[in-house]
């Protein structure tokens, strides 16, 4: 009753609050609202969590108490309605079956007496092994009657060798250790047990990207990787599903997915904290030491292969070279793999996509690749070679002088940018418009397995070419996810862009493929002014305008050898892009290839660029203005809600 009463007194505050900042009765509370309702009842930043992201873990535990006391409570109506009369303790125990010194009830495992944990404080832990392995849902009374001994979950059990061997032959049973886990959870033995978890139930992160709180993010993504193990998705996820079957070290996947954002909201870098969690709690489950090292590892890196497929160009030997020294091992790579394909699953609705799988497919391969010792001796003239010869087996319509004249035009970074079917697409398209004397040809290819289009422009290169083109697809409701800018020998630009629609999926309306190429000629001619048609798009939703991304530009000089790599960090916007690249070729810098992020209303965009003698941008001065002008193209739109409300007041007047 006291729960409930300060459940009540809790939501009931926050109602108030809510009513009266909406000037209505409004019984949704939107992120526009969360930020003043947590300031008004008092919640401040403290170090490692914002005052908004307290309140609303507080809200949440509130929330999660009022769900998991209401689920128990109708519960127990509900398995005495099935009974004529209330039975005692003892008549209720003696009148089931016994299993492990608990009672089977049905089909729900419960305790045998009230004061059964007191006597046997183990038996907090062994009721949901047992559970999860005679696959039994637990009695509501046994559930609140653990909830109600959580006190009894001391040092001394978490140090006992049994409860851990329990807990780890729980997270890492092929009987959903998802659901047992759950169930731990809701009891609240979970984080009573892994301190380090309690500390997690309930944290959010305000942000538009993570939908879900910590726990339930590595609970879903413990669900999901048991599904990958289980074969479930073996048609959505077929790579994953196979080295599963491969992966020696399943103990330490298992226990790295549940302690791979275990020390977000602490401040500083969860994965390097979550490294020394891991480090602790390996030992104590029970882990060998190879293990524990394989664990500890994996949770300092998870990030490591998102990262490199998303931002970095993974058909550059420089960015494969470095990901497979931090690898090292075919094992490494597999589990990483899997850990990555159930975390990135596991952050929300759509976040997962054909796009994504395909880069982290191609990087997996290309890794597994240098590390069987493929690619790695091949220097850059022998894979020239091989490509050309690849792509000649492939166009036997082209003559020698043909085929020689299509050679020709490609520099290096050309050929090693493109397989050997997309080389043959180029050949023939640069043959069709050269024979037609067009002056833009454009190609458009549908990609559903990863949920993207290709677009292929071939025209007469020019500054501002990519910026131009940025904002004729921004105009056309097409998000940018990868670019790739080729100028060939005859002055000609290739450059092809991957796109996406505004929900993930690949650009494949037709009636706005079709107006594309009109939209590009407008837009090369300078009929349509792209930042013209931008800026009557609204900037941020009312509901999504309070969030602010510190704008960050990091230029790297020592990641790739052939270009100077510049990473941007910052709110999203309408045709964002495009105002990037513009302020690129103003400064006199040439975009050679672009991997472009989201991460709800964060982007983050990674350009290769060389100035326009064709080398590495390196004077200081440069380097610093460069990041200068980006900073600034990023502040734009990243004022506080009341700046931006004043800012598009003003233009509207």
């Amino acid at each position: 009753s006291q729960h409930f009463s300060r459940a009540q007194s809790f939501l009931w505050t926050v109602r108030c609050h809510l009513h009266y900042l909406a000037g209505r009765a409004e019984e949704r509370l939107t992120f526009d609202l969360q930020t003043e309702i947590g300031r008004r009842m008092g919640y401040t930043d403290h170090e490692g969590n914002r005052g908004v992201e307290r309140f609303m873990k507080h809200y949440f535990l509130v929330a999660k108490d009022v769900g998991d006391l209401t689920r128990i409570f109708c519960a127990i109506l509900e398995a005495d309605q099935k009974h004529k009369r209330r039975l005692s303790w003892v008549n209720w125990g003696n009148a089931r079956r016994a299993l492990s010194g608990f009672i089977i009830d049905g089909e729900r495992l419960t305790i045998p007496s009230e004061d059964f944990f007191k006597r046997d404080r183990l038996a907090l832990i062994r009721l949901f092994q047992v559970a999860q392995q005679n696959e039994l849902d637990i009695h509501p009374r046994a559930l609140r009657a653990a909830s109600q001994s959580l006190e009894l979950i001391n040092q001394k059990l978490r140090d006992d060798a049994e409860a851990n061997r329990l807990f780890l032959e729980i997270l890492t049973s092929r009987k959903d250790p998802e659901m047992a886990l759950r169930r731990m959870n809701e009891a609240g033995v979970f984080g009573r047990f892994i301190p380090a978890f309690g500390r997690v139930v309930a944290q959010m992160q305000y942000d538009m990207y993570h939908v879900y709180t910590v726990d339930e993010h590595t609970l879903f993504a413990i669900g999901i990787l048991h599904k990958i193990e289980s074969g479930f998705f073996k048609e959505e996820l077929p790579l994953a599903t196979q080295l599963m079957q491969t992966i020696v070290s399943r103990r330490a996947l298992y226990l790295a997915v549940l302690l791979h954002d275990i020390a977000k909201g602490r401040g500083g870098d969860h994965s390097e904290i979550g490294e020394e969690i891991a480090l602790r709690l390996g030992p104590r489950l029970g882990m060998l030491a190879e293990e524990t090292e394989t664990v500890a590892w994996l949770v300092r890196w998870h990030l490591l292969m998102s990262s490199t497929a998303f931002k970095l160009d993974i058909g550059d030997p420089q960015t494969i070279a470095k990901f497979v020294e931090r690898v090292q091992s075919p094992e490494r790579l597999k589990l990483l793999l899997v850990l990555t394909v159930a975390d990135i699953r596991a952050v929300g609705p759509k976040v997962w996509n054909g796009w994504k799988a395909a880069l982290l497919r191609e990087l997996y391969h290309r890794a597994i690749g240098v590390i069987s010792g493929g690619l790695s001796g091949e220097g850059q003239d022998t894979r020239m070679a091989a490509a050309q010869a690849a792509v000649r087996r492939l166009l036997p319509d082209f003559s020698d002088a043909q085929f020689a004249t299509f050679v020709g035009r490609g520099y290096p970074f050309y050929w090693l940018s493109f397989d050997a079917a997309t080389h043959a697409r180029h050949a023939r398209l640069m043959r069709e418009a050269e024979a037609s004397s067009a002056p833009l040809t454009v190609e458009k290819r549908i990609d559903p397995h990863r949920a993207v289009t290709e677009i292929t422009l071939y025209t007469a290169d020019h500054p501002g070419l990519f910026s131009r083109i940025a904002g004729a697809l921004a105009v056309s409701g097409a998000n940018i996810v990868d670019a790739r800018i080729v100028t060939m020998s005859n002055g000609m630009a290739l450059d092809t862009f991957w796109v996406q629609d505004s929900s993930g999926g690949a650009f494949d309306r037709p009636e706005k493929l079709a107006k594309l190429a009109v939209v590009f000629e407008n837009v090369l001619t300078g009929d349509l002014k792209p930042h013209r048609e931008l800026a009557r798009l609204p900037t941020f939703s009312n509901r999504t305008r309070v969030f602010t991304v510190t704008p960050r530009v990091l230029v790297d000089n020592k990641i790739s050898d052939s270009h100077t790599v510049i990473e941007v960090n910052g709110r999203d916007r309408p045709g964002l892009l495009f105002e990037l690249t513009r302020a690129l070729t103003g400064l006199n810098v040439q975009v050679s290839s672009a991997k472009i992020s989201t991460y709800g209303e964060k982007v983050v965009d990674v350009f290769y660029v060389k100035n326009l003698f064709g080398h590495k941008v390196e004077h200081p001065a440069k380097l610093a203005e460069i990041q200068r002008t980006l900073e600034g193209v990023l502040a734009k739109g990243n004022e506080p809600a009341s700046a931006m409300v004043t800012r598009e007041q003003a233009a509207a007047e």
